[in-house]
């Protein structure tokens, strides 16, 4: 039951590879705690009681909230499944609720901090073009960290300055780049060295094979610590710095949504909230009740 429920969601929901990959470990580690606890691994046999056990195992592990819930969400498509199977009658999660938290505010990069990345002075003595080109490429175009890794390279083109990303969903959508980040790429492919199998994305790791999570991380990681002590230094912080820096000169919120692939108005919004000064200004400076000196 398991793995037909991994391939509804791969082939007739369209999950992307990597929601299905962490599908699988939360029903893992969910048929794990039941061997443990229950004697058996039989998903189907599980109810409500067992499922608060779960997540009170989860909580005493010290296991964030937005993790708990992410696997209780997991369980609830998972049993939904079944019902529609006709495999149970009732979900075991159907009356439990997901647990409140309130997700720490992330503060994105600034101007200043994403210039001095440019900067002599802010770099490191020995350069490497490949990390510095993923860093400049996520910044310039908020594509997520999945999406730079999965890059295929008859998606770039060059002549029309335009990426096509396949994002969550397996949707498509199309990214404008600069014509600077252009040239770069122009010459990134002049050193792009690939084995046969991974011939067909763009970026390539030192080994020639195709680029690892854990390789864009480490390289967004180092270099951000070279112009900031904030505590978030990852990849997906370059992309709220590109929404966020993108929405402060003025772009409509809905066309920063297409460009993140937001499925939602309300996802994209989280990044105007990013920066109330700077939308105290626009009210200062915009709203006729606001402007200074005004004559009533």
């Amino acid at each position: 039951m398991l793995e037909k429920f991994l391939d509804y969601i791969l082939t007739e929901k369209r999950y992307s590879a990597n929601t299905v990959i962490s599908y699988r470990k939360d029903l893992e580690d969910f048929r794990q705690f039941l061997l443990v606890t229950e004697a058996h691994e039989d998903l189907l046999k599980a109810d409500y009681k067992v499922v608060r056990n779960f997540m009170a195992h989860l909580g005493e592990k010290k296991i964030a909230r937005r993790s708990i819930n992410r696997k209780l969400s997991t369980l609830r498509s998972f049993y939904l499944f079944m019902m529609k199977l006709g495999e149970i009658q009732v979900s075991p999660v159907e009356h439990i609720q997901t647990l409140k938290f309130y997700p720490e505010k992330q503060i994105p990069l600034s101007f200043d901090e994403m210039n001095n990345l440019q900067m002599e002075e802010f770099r490191p003595q020995k350069h490497d073009f490949l990390k510095e080109l993923i860093i400049e490429t996520l910044y310039q175009t908020g594509m997520r960290r999945a999406e730079l890794t999965g890059l295929l390279l008859e998606a770039v083109d060059l002549d029309k300055l335009e990426l096509k990303v396949i994002g969550k969903g397996n949707k498509q959508r199309i990214i404008p780049m600069s014509a600077k980040l252009a040239d770069d790429f122009k010459e990134y492919l002049k050193v792009r060295k690939p084995k046969v199998e991974s011939e067909k994305y763009f970026f390539i790791g030192p080994r020639g094979t195709k680029l690892n999570d854990k390789f864009v991380y480490s390289a967004v990681n180092a270099y951000l610590s070279l112009v900031t002590s904030k505590k978030k230094k990852s990849p997906h912080m370059l992309r709220h710095s590109f929404a966020t820096h993108v929405l402060e000169h003025g772009a409509e919120i809905s066309k920063v949504k297409t460009l993140m692939g937001h499925s939602s108005l309300a996802s994209t919004q989280v990044y105007t909230s990013a920066n109330i000064e700077q939308l105290k200004k626009v009210f200062n400076n915009a709203h006729p009740r606001a402007i200074k000196n005004v004559d009533l």
